[in-house]
């Protein structure tokens, strides 16, 4: 692959359950105490005990992106194993959560805990963040104004969690609505420099409703210590195929934005009230319903807002020769449904969270290839055969 592909990273957080019980439980001191050796600074804790977050060196290629998603899982459901343990890949917990739940002691979070207090007791959330290189800060504050229409759809393909506090929601994302109760969270406002960023995070700061540059929760945003632009608007996949496809799609909107920043192409300003329309639309719908298209402001199928989507980057991705594997990926989820589709399958056949846990947990340790997809044709499926 070519020098100039910036490289993309991932990081996806897991809750860990009791094999037995298959509920969550408070193990990632002792988890993280067996993996650290494994893996160093590729595994850290989160802010609550029922988790633990694994992470990927930066990647060029999709095929090595696999791999270390592939290597980290490896050894962190290894590790867990010891213990009785089994790492799960869902946007939200299925049995067992406490409120409040147990929390984290490392000194790094305990401002934030006496910051913002209660909203830490059901905090129990585990997305994927993907970080994806750009030349500086003010190419990543530009490029994500190009991303914010984007977003919505990321949501919805990505949607993994149905279920809170042992019962269907109603929505396939329940942890997107979850974390827009945070003071800064969500679709990011629309900024016209890496100074007016700058300016906002810091009357934020002085108002209280941030304690440092890494509590501002929007879905995107430059990175504090890094030459990367952080996307963190899905929830966690439950298996590598989908982790790594979501991660090189959201490169190829990166790479295609940065094309428009450096012709002098600000990002269109969406309006945020219905940006955040448009995600709760995808949150609660999944793939299955319907989303606002910022161009008219009108609904559409949100299976239409996909194959938008890859008709938007499919240059990208055509360039990156990662065409044809991501297009198999996002055919499957519109002909067969995404993660929080999966869950409900288990469950209206088994009819219990258990069973649930099972599949979730047998998926997360071990990757598997979607079949062959019947159904809609996307658009660049012509073209897979020459990628």
């Amino acid at each position: 692959m070519a020098d100039h592909i910036p490289t993309v990273g991932v990081e996806e957080e897991y809750f860990l359950v009791d094999a037995a019980q298959r509920t969550v439980v408070a193990a990632a001191p002792r988890i993280l105490a067996r993996v650290k050796p494994v893996l160093g600074d590729l595994v850290t804790g989160e802010a609550s005990r029922y988790q633990v977050e694994g992470k990927t060196p930066p990647c060029r290629t999709l095929g090595e992106l696999r791999h270390e998603l592939r290597r980290v899982r490896s050894a962190v459901v290894t590790a867990a194993a010891r213990d009785g343990v089994r790492p799960l890949a869902s946007g939200t917990p299925l049995l067992g959560m406490r409120t409040p739940m147990p929390l984290n002691d490392d000194a790094h979070y305990l401002p934030q805990f006496e910051m913002f207090r209660s909203l830490y007791d059901t905090f129990a959330f585990c997305g994927l963040h993907v970080h994806v290189q750009v030349p500086d800060r003010e190419h990543a504050v530009l490029v994500g104004n190009h991303l914010r229409p984007w977003l919505p759809v990321l949501v919805a393909l990505a949607a993994n969690s149905p279920f809170w506090e042992e019962r269907d929601s109603g929505y396939c994302s329940w942890r997107t609505l979850g974390v827009t109760r945070w003071p800064v969270s969500g679709p990011p406002p629309y900024f016209s420099s890496a100074a007016h960023y700058d300016a906002l995070a810091a009357s934020l700061q002085e108002a209280g409703a941030i304690r440092g540059e890494r509590s501002l929760y929007w879905d995107v945003r430059p990175c504090a210590h890094l030459p990367t632009v952080e996307i963190r608007a899905m929830d966690v996949p439950t298996t590598v195929e989908e982790a790594a496809a979501f991660a090189v799609l959201v490169r190829a909107l990166v790479v295609r934005a940065l094309e428009r920043v450096r012709r002098g192409d600000p990002g269109p300003a969406m309006d945020e009230a219905l940006l955040r329309a448009a995600y709760w639309r995808c949150a609660r719908d999944g793939l299955t319903g319907h989303s606002l298209d910022p161009r008219t402001s009108r609904l559409v199928p949100t299976t239409h807002e996909v194959r938008r989507l890859l008709e938007h980057v499919r240059p990208a991705l055509a360039e990156h020769r990662e065409l044809s594997q991501v297009t198999k990926v996002l055919r499957h989820l519109v002909t067969h449904g995404g993660g929080a589709q999966r869950q409900r399958s288990v469950h209206a056949r088994a009819g219990s969270l258990l069973d649930i846990v099972d599949d979730l947990a047998a998926r997360t340790a071990a990757s598997r290839t979607p079949g062959p997809a019947r159904g809609p044709r996307l658009p660049g499926t012509e073209q897979t055969a020459a990628t």
